[in-house]
């Protein structure tokens, strides 16, 4: 490769605006794992990864299209039959391992001691799954849904998001059939880990597992869950006693040989409220009548959680378990912005390729532009950065991204790129408080900030 198409490479790739892996540290990667075993001639791994990079967030590239790109990029003559020779396994092995290696980069010293000196929970977990719909072809390797008539391939992406610092944990593209029951116990704990899940992930050995590793969780109550009086030892009758009570704050223990202890908080919620749960309830059950035990429960806001009394009331667990619904904006910011519909009838090595280079990219522009990028507008244009209109912005505008790196490197002033931002990519003035400012309220509660 020439001296021109190295530079470009190097160019592209540090144009996707990320200091934790250089250049020489993609070249090694590609060494590693296989990608590259002797030295190239036409497809060079630091351009073939910059290439996959840019490409994959607009959409499902053909080999056809990665082989023009890069002679359009100033790269050797490439064949379409050449590219698809190079997405193998150990292409796959490459791109993941960027991503794992974006993933494993560490904070600022300074925004990193902040949060580790403050507050008694170290991180703050959200923990979901999204479904992306594949070609059919893939069905074999992703299972989805069948029927006499028609059959539907997907696959299902777990994503882990870390609150506190902001940055994504773990990701992992799964099939169908992979429950986030089942996904539930591959979470890895910590000492000091609040961790914010939906009652799909729910099940007595999870609680138990937090609570042997020193971590606390928050989850909606599931129905049919057997919550132990530990006074006298027989289950708990939770509409009987809601129905006496109104609301309750009470120690259980699970139904479980370690007899978990727990409290289980309930309040009461308007009738409207209860009305459009039961509305949903209904609409979900497709065809299945739901339990008139369950309907009734709809009157109740319910939470099982480890956090003690003295930490947090049911008002504060609440405003906690909101927090969970930072997972659902980042799903439909991709959904409406990266691509993640858009699949055609690609191979299962290139699927996993292109996911992972998707993947990377949305971690880097997390990590990288939108984290700081949120604090330094606040600090010089008083204002809160969206994180839908920033996704937004740098999918459009990707040859921006290393500019808005660049000004974000110094440590203050107003610069014409995060003016745009400032002006095209924060929240609307409004009466309520936007994410950002609940967050920061729910936080200082915690004392986290």
């Amino acid at each position: 490769m020439s001296k021109k198409t190295s530079e470009r490479a190097e160019e592209m790739f540090l144009a996707v605006g990320n200091p934790r892996l250089t250049p020489d540290e993609i070249r090694d990667l590609a060494w590693a794992t296989g990608f590259q075993k002797r030295a190239h001639r036409k497809i060079e791994p630091l351009a073939f990864a910059s290439l996959l990079l840019h490409e994959s967030v607009k959409g499902a590239p053909s080999y056809n299209d990665l082989a023009a790109r890069t002679e359009v990029i100033g790269g050797e003559s490439v064949s379409r039959q050449g590219v698809w020779k190079r997405v193998n396994d150990e292409c796959v092995h490459f791109l993941q391992a960027i991503l794992a290696r974006a993933i494993m980069g560490r904070l600022p010293r300074s925004l990193a001691d902040a949060y580790s000196s403050c507050g008694p929970y170290k991180r703050v977990l959200i923990q979901d799954s999204t479904v992306v719909r594949l070609p059919l072809r893939l069905f074999a390797a992703f299972s989805g849904v069948a029927n006499a008539s028609s059959s539907v391939c997907n696959a299902r992406i777990q994503v882990v998001y870390d609150l506190v610092a902001a940055e994504f944990v773990a990701f992992s593209v799964d099939s169908y059939s992979k429950n986030d029951l089942k996904a539930a116990p591959e979470l890895e704990l910590r000492e000091g880990d609040l961790v914010l899940r939906d009652r799909g992930y729910l099940c007595c050995e999870e609680i138990q597992r937090h609570v042997d590793w020193g971590a606390d969780c928050v989850y909606r109550h599931k129905h049919k869950t057997v919550y132990i009086d530990p006074k006298t030892g027989k289950p708990v009758d939770l509409i009987a006693r809601l129905d006496r009570d109104g609301s309750i704050d009470m120690d259980v223990q699970l139904n479980n040989k370690e007899r978990t202890p727990v409290r289980l908080v309930a309040a009461p919620v308007e009738e409207e409220t209860a009305n459009l749960r039961r509305m949903k309830l209904k609409k979900e059950a497709k065809g299945h009548a739901p339990s008139a035990q369950l309907l009734h429960l709809m009157s109740w806001t319910i939470f099982i959680t480890t956090i003690s009394r003295a930490d947090a009331s049911f008002r504060d667990l609440l405003a906690i378990y909101g927090l969970r619904w930072r997972i659902e904006s980042i799903f439909k910011a991709w959904k409406s912005n990266m691509n993640f519909a858009a699949i055609h009838g690609v191979s299962e090595k290139q699927l996993h390729a292109l996911l992972a280079a998707r993947m990377t990219t949305i971690v880097i522009w997390t990590h990288i532009v939108f984290r700081p990028a949120c604090e330094r507008i606040r600090k010089d244009y008083a204002d809160e950065l969206s994180l839908m209109k920033t996704t937004k912005y740098l999918a459009r505008n990707p040859e921006r991204i290393s500019a808005i790196v660049v000004a974000l490197r110094q440590k203050t002033g107003r610069e014409p790129v995060l003016d745009a931002l400032a002006r095209y990519c924060t929240y609307d003035k409004r009466k309520r408080l936007n994410f950002n400012q609940i967050q920061d309220r729910i936080f200082k509660s915690l004392g986290l900030s």
